[in-house]
């Protein structure tokens, strides 16, 4: 009998520095959840803390993902799309939740696994604040990906307004066991160089009703804190002199 896993929340910071042509550098607390998808039913939750396609303090919704079908559906519909057959044992869901009714994702991972525990493939879905979403596979020639191991994708879609679709992703995550550091780190560059790190990282423990109403408490307004936070960055780097690139200008 496969092993159910239980959900996690996961509490630390995000941490984001662009390098090029200045460097402008913002951090602050956050958290996010990681949900077994194959573990949870399609109405998980506990109680008022959290819940799975329910309102609750903090909620996730199928809707608010992929194409709006079940989310253990449409990850495995896009593994198969990118001819990964093998990923057979747990896909974790790493996201933000709704709070308020309300959520922004720039990105949220999707971590699937063979049936031995190996980590098989990553889905990357990116999210943009003019409602726009692509999603990126990283699939490793050697067919499994080591803690620490860097997975590369050439960017194909448009997210800051003072970036050109050009260039590449390097994904770097480090994963361990419950209670241990977790960490999902991207670093953006193009043929001048490094251009910007951004990274979500902390210390897990099992997601329940008592610590989703803990980190609930502590941020009520998460997301829309969220999104504040993005435009607020976005005017400090054009007061600072950032050159703006206008989505219909963007070079593909």
């Amino acid at each position: 009998m496969p092993r159910l896993h239980k959900p996690r929340i996961v509490r630390g910071q995000i941490a984001h520095t662009r390098l090029s042509p200045f460097v402008h550098h913002f951090r602050y607390r956050a958290f996010y959840l990681q949900l077994p998808l194959r573990s949870l039913g399609a109405r998980a939750g506990a109680g008022i803390g959290w819940g799975l396609n329910r309102p609750a303090l903090l909620s996730i919704y199928d809707k608010d993902h992929g194409d709006g079908r079940p989310l253990l559906a449409w990850a495995e519909a896009t593994l198969e799309a990118a001819s990964v057959r093998d990923a057979d044992g747990e896909i974790w869901l790493q996201t933000f939740p709704r709070t308020l009714g309300y959520v922004f994702k720039p990105v949220s991972f999707w971590f699937c696994h063979r049936r031995d525990g190996r980590l098989r493939a990553v889905i990357a879905e990116v999210n943009n604040t003019f409602g726009d979403r692509h999603v990126y596979v990283l699939d490793p020639e050697q067919g499994s990906i080591r803690n620490g191991q860097t997975l590369q994708a050439e960017k194909a879609f448009y997210v800051s307004p003072f970036f050109q679709v050009q260039g590449d992703y390097q994904f770097r995550f480090f994963k361990s066991a419950l209670g241990g550091p977790d960490l999902a780190r991207i670093e953006y560059s193009d043929a001048s160089g490094a251009l910007l790190l951004t990274s979500m990282s902390g210390r897990s423990q099992v997601l329940t009703g008592v610590s989703a109403l803990g980190a609930w408490l502590r941020y009520p307004l998460f997301s829309i804190g969220v999104i504040a936070r993005i435009h607020l960055q976005a005017l400090k780097l054009w007061w600072k002199g950032a050159t703006f690139v206008a989505r219909k200008n963007a070079v593909p």
